[in-house]
Protein backbone atom coordinates (compact mmCIF):
# COMPACT_ATOMS: atom_id res chain seq x y z
CA UNK A 1 0.00 0.00 0.00
CA UNK A 2 2.98 2.64 1.11
CA UNK A 3 4.24 1.87 -2.57
CA UNK A 4 0.86 2.65 -4.26
CA UNK A 5 0.87 6.38 -2.42
CA UNK A 6 4.54 6.86 -2.95
CA UNK A 7 3.86 6.02 -6.99
CA UNK A 8 0.51 8.42 -6.65
CA UNK A 9 2.96 11.45 -5.09
CA UNK A 10 5.51 11.32 -7.64
CA UNK A 11 2.65 11.05 -10.58
CA UNK A 12 1.20 14.62 -9.43
CA UNK A 13 4.99 16.29 -8.92
CA UNK A 14 5.32 17.22 -12.39
CA UNK A 15 9.16 18.63 -12.39
CA UNK A 16 9.37 14.30 -12.16
CA UNK A 17 6.79 12.60 -13.50
CA UNK A 18 7.50 14.58 -17.03
CA UNK A 19 11.08 13.91 -17.37
CA UNK A 20 9.92 10.15 -16.25
CA UNK A 21 7.17 9.99 -19.12
CA UNK A 22 9.56 11.49 -21.99
CA UNK A 23 12.46 8.54 -20.75
CA UNK A 24 9.78 6.20 -20.81
CA UNK A 25 8.73 6.58 -24.10
CA UNK A 26 12.29 6.72 -24.97
CA UNK A 27 13.76 3.77 -23.75
CA UNK A 28 14.67 1.12 -25.71
CA UNK A 29 13.87 -0.83 -22.96
CA UNK A 30 9.99 -0.73 -23.32
CA UNK A 31 8.68 -2.37 -26.21
CA UNK A 32 6.08 -0.23 -29.00
CA UNK A 33 3.55 -2.33 -27.84
CA UNK A 34 3.66 -0.94 -23.88
CA UNK A 35 4.09 2.45 -25.45
CA UNK A 36 1.12 2.17 -27.95
CA UNK A 37 -1.13 0.58 -25.40
CA UNK A 38 -0.72 3.95 -22.93
CA UNK A 39 -1.29 6.30 -25.84
CA UNK A 40 -4.08 4.25 -27.07
CA UNK A 41 -5.78 4.44 -23.36
CA UNK A 42 -5.48 7.95 -23.05
CA UNK A 43 -6.52 8.64 -26.70
CA UNK A 44 -9.49 6.04 -26.27
CA UNK A 45 -10.38 7.95 -22.77
CA UNK A 46 -10.48 11.44 -24.59
CA UNK A 47 -12.26 10.06 -27.53
CA UNK A 48 -14.62 8.33 -25.24
CA UNK A 49 -18.08 10.57 -25.28
CA UNK A 50 -19.03 9.14 -22.32
CA UNK A 51 -17.75 9.52 -18.63
CA UNK A 52 -18.23 8.04 -15.33
CA UNK A 53 -19.45 11.41 -14.03
CA UNK A 54 -20.09 13.86 -16.82
CA UNK A 55 -18.79 17.29 -16.72
CA UNK A 56 -21.86 19.03 -16.72
CA UNK A 57 -21.23 18.31 -12.63
CA UNK A 58 -17.94 20.69 -13.21
CA UNK A 59 -15.98 19.61 -9.82
CA UNK A 60 -16.94 15.66 -9.86
CA UNK A 61 -16.52 15.95 -13.77
CA UNK A 62 -12.80 16.48 -13.54
CA UNK A 63 -12.21 14.86 -10.29
CA UNK A 64 -13.36 11.97 -12.79
CA UNK A 65 -11.06 12.80 -15.27
CA UNK A 66 -7.82 13.52 -13.35
CA UNK A 67 -8.61 9.88 -11.70
CA UNK A 68 -8.34 8.27 -14.98
CA UNK A 69 -5.58 10.26 -16.26
CA UNK A 70 -3.61 8.76 -12.82
CA UNK A 71 -4.73 5.44 -13.12
CA UNK A 72 -2.92 5.41 -16.90
CA UNK A 73 0.29 7.00 -15.38
CA UNK A 74 0.15 4.53 -12.64
CA UNK A 75 -0.11 2.01 -15.27
CA UNK A 76 3.00 3.21 -17.27
CA UNK A 77 4.79 3.40 -13.89
CA UNK A 78 4.36 -0.55 -13.15
CA UNK A 79 5.12 -1.33 -16.87
CA UNK A 80 8.93 0.86 -16.72
CA UNK A 81 11.86 -0.63 -16.28
CA UNK A 82 13.40 -1.17 -13.10
CA UNK A 83 16.29 0.82 -14.23
CA UNK A 84 14.05 3.86 -14.87
CA UNK A 85 11.84 3.53 -11.61
CA UNK A 86 15.43 3.49 -9.53
CA UNK A 87 16.61 6.26 -11.74
CA UNK A 88 13.36 8.54 -10.12
CA UNK A 89 13.11 6.87 -7.00
CA UNK A 90 9.57 5.40 -7.73
CA UNK A 91 10.71 2.43 -6.00
CA UNK A 92 13.30 1.49 -3.25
Amino acid sequence: MMRFWKRVRFLFNVRKSVPFLVDFFRSRDVSFVKKGLTVGLMIFYFLLPMDVIPDVFFVLGIVDDVAVFAFILQFIVKMAPEELQKRYEITK
